[in-house]
């Protein structure tokens, strides 16, 4: 007896792995994507640390390990390979974002720059004081920059969830804001948390980055040549008393960040160029030497720095960062109770973060606008305005790298810091979503004018 053919055809392998990863890739083009992917590894963290298996969390990121050989060998647990070591790509990207804002962005210009610049002094002012004012004649003192910090993945990917309830400029404001903070902590990490400084290493330190300076100023486009210096500087500098992973942000402040040529002139000369090989016969040897030539002129239109943000982005976003709030986010809950809210180091932390942060951004802000020095950011109303300024009280990444500098020997202090960085985040991130979900929509944009302004040319 025969048996007849199935009727029912095989899914193709090729599209049953393109339905497999169709929602992953989905999640990654989000632009809230790397501030969710930051938040569940904390959540993970915190289930792991309280779970009967603590243990081997503790385990995996106080393993010890070893790099080099000899009078040169460094011994380091794997939480202190993730902060001091993998933590040093992530300030190599805010090294370049620093330098592609000063060099084309928002702040290219003292103008563009000063509103941002002042909020965000009001937001490191204002809750280092209260932090400072709860904890003085404390041994905890010390952490007093905890709160100074906007984590601009947790707070942008926020907004990024509140699409056409925030204006454009609002967004832009509080991305330049939280850059400037970002300039704040790394200037308070290289001069506060430092462990003791070595003249003979920063002068060693100083001719490494005298050779950096060199390759911008020559334009050298080669990775593997700033790879080299960045290694030999972070080394430079975690022997010369300055945290290593500033030399992330140095390394990345010396990207060039402008194209070689203008790229409507390169593509000027390509139009001519492809134009005649259309007319010549084909010869494939030839044919990819001609391509080649393209690519390279190319290469001419994208400067090193956008092509090393976008090579290196991912990697920032998706792995060492969220790998960063895993190792650092786990906190033992064993034993305490609401009232360790209230000690001074805990309660600092999140009032510095929660209220601080909005008191001195919108107060500040609003000074300034009020006094005539910068114009409202996308003409936005009050209420939007201080949502944007309780969503800055989002202090994750840096707050808790900082937390880990100040009490790196003294574990109670640390857990504490991390318990008021993680409330007082929370608590930025849902009132502020809540304010801004809840409040008055965006002015809609100014319609031009159909008469010439007087005195108009």
């Amino acid at each position: 007896m025969e048996t007849q053919p199935s009727t029912v055809q095989p899914v193709p392998v090729p599209r049953l792995f393109k339905a497999a990863v169709a929602p992953v890739q989905a999640f990654f083009r989000l632009e809230a994507s790397g501030g969710i992917l930051l938040a569940l590894c904390a959540v993970v963290a915190l289930i792991w640390a309280n779970s009967p298996w603590a243990s081997t969390y503790t385990g995996l990121f106080d393993a010890s390990l070893a790099l080099g050989s000899g009078n040169t060998l460094l011994h380091f647990t794997v939480r202190e390979f993730i902060n001091d070591g993998l933590m040093t790509i992530f300030f190599f990207l805010v090294g370049m974002e620093i330098k592609r804002e000063l060099a084309a962005g928002e702040l290219r210009t003292l103008s563009k720059a000063m509103l941002p610049l002042i909020a965000a002094v009001g937001g490191m002012v204002v809750p280092a004081g209260i932090y400072a004012a709860i904890n003085a004649g404390t041994p905890a003192l010390k952490g007093w920059a905890i709160p100074m910090a906007t984590d601009i993945a947790f707070a942008i990917g926020c907004l990024t969830l509140l699409k056409g309830r925030v204006s454009h400029g609002l967004v832009v404001f509080l991305t330049a804001l939280a850059i400037f903070d970002d300039i704040g902590g790394i200037l308070v990490i290289a001069m506060f948390y430092g462990t003791g400084l070595h003249v003979e290493w920063l002068l060693a330190a100083l001719g490494v980055t005298a050779l950096l300076a060199a390759c911008n100023k020559f334009y050298v486009r080669n990775g593997l040549v700033y790879a080299v210096l960045l290694g030999a500087l972070w080394y430079t500098m975690h022997h010369g008393g300055v945290h290593a992973t500033i030399a992330g942000v140095v390394v990345g402040m010396m990207i060039p960040a402008r194209p070689v040529r203008r790229g409507r002139q390169v593509l000027e000369e390509l139009h001519g160029f492809i134009g005649q090989l259309l007319l010549e016969p084909e010869d494939e040897a030839v044919r990819t030497n001609q391509l080649l030539h393209i690519e390279e002129q190319l290469e001419d239109i994208e400067p090193p720095l956008t092509r090393f943000v976008h090579i290196w982005h991912g990697w920032s976003a998706y792995a060492i960062v969220p790998l960063f709030a895993l190792a650092n986010s786990g906190i033992s809950l064993e034993g305490m109770s609401l009232a360790d809210l209230l000690k001074p180091l805990p309660l600092g932390v999140m009032l510095g973060l929660f209220v601080g942060k909005q008191v001195g951004i919108f107060l500040f802000t609003w000074v300034a606008v009020k006094t005539g020095l910068a114009d409202m950011p996308g003409r936005a109303r009050l209420l939007q305005l201080h949502g944007v300024s309780v969503v800055a009280g989002i202090g994750f990444t840096v707050a808790l790298f900082v937390a880990g500098l100040a009490f790196a020997n003294e574990p109670q202090l640390l857990t504490e810091a991390k318990l008021g960085i993680l409330l007082g985040s929370l608590l930025s991130a849902v009132v502020g979503y809540l304010l801004l979900r809840f409040g008055p929509t965006p002015r809609p944009l100014a319609e031009p004018t159909s008469e010439p302004a007087s005195g108009a040319a």
